[in-house]
């Protein structure tokens, strides 16, 4: 079954990079980009993807925002925090915020794949582990 992510990053080429990675992912579509984290939260409501992959610090809302209110809505889809900033949140908050993972950027596309295709196949993924909420 196809996955459908979204991408919210206020950096262009980042979100450039990151649907060009995602393209290589068997089984994964993007079915939408933002550039700050309310839009973000209203493409998750209105095309309730499989998958979110945000930034933490973004315009509007913040990446932990934008999971909670997801988390509140739409309860199954994943949450996966890309960002240079991973260690200004805490794997508790993350945790409750309903992300999965926190990957630093700079672990770069490979760890990025991998971790997408434990999400989608259901595995525990790489990257930071959170604790239990």
């Amino acid at each position: 079954m196809l996955k459908r992510v979204l991408i919210a990053d206020d950096n262009k080429i980042v979100r450039k990079m990151l649907k060009l990675v995602l393209a290589k992912v068997p089984g994964v579509t993007v079915c939408a980009e933002t550039a700050d984290g309310r839009a973000a939260v209203e493409s998750a409501l209105a095309l309730r993807p499989d998958l979110l992959i945000l930034d933490v610090r973004m315009p509007e809302l913040n990446g932990i925002e934008v999971a909670s209110i997801v988390r509140q809505n739409l309860p199954e889809a994943k949450t996966l925090l890309f960002t240079m900033y991973g260690d200004l949140v805490g794997p508790k908050l993350a945790s409750c915020a309903g992300v999965e993972i926190v990957l630093p950027k700079v672990e770069g596309a490979a760890a990025l794949v991998d971790a997408i295709k434990k999400i989608v196949q259901g595995d525990s993924a790489s990257g930071v582990e959170l604790p239990s909420c």
